[in-house]
């Protein structure tokens, strides 16, 4: 059965990209274009990974993030941010609210893959 990746990310071209590079590597991919739309989908979903925007309108990713932290079946689902941010007090932030890795766009996708295989491991 082929892992569950839940893409979080406000950007229709950036959702496409991911689709495409995760899916051709065999996972599946569920997508939401804000937090709030990714928290729903996790009511339904338990993906493997989950890849988040940081800055996205409604509830960013660091609100994205602590939300997923709350949810008892989601406390260890690793959470790589993927975003065009590289400021270390955002890193840390990140980390704080429980990102488990960061990516910074425009992404290869050979390094986002290895990063998406260290973690759903």
């Amino acid at each position: 059965m082929s892992k569950v990746v839940l893409t979080v990310d406000d950007s229709r071209t950036m959702r496409d990209m991911l689709m495409l590079a995760l899916a051709d590597a065999g996972y599946r991919v569920v997508q939401a274009d804000d937090g709030v739309q990714g928290l729903e989908v996790l009511q339904n979903e338990s993906p493997d990974v989950i890849i988040t925007d940081i800055n996205m309108p409604r509830l960013d990713g660091f609100g994205f993030i602590e939300g997923v932290r709350k949810i008892e079946r989601h406390r260890a689902t690793p959470i790589l941010v993927l975003t065009t941010e590289s400021d270390d007090a955002k890193k840390q932030q990140a980390r704080k609210a429980g990102a488990t890795g960061w990516i910074v766009k425009p992404f290869d996708p050979d390094k986002l893959l290895d990063a998406v295989r260290r973690v759903a491991a």
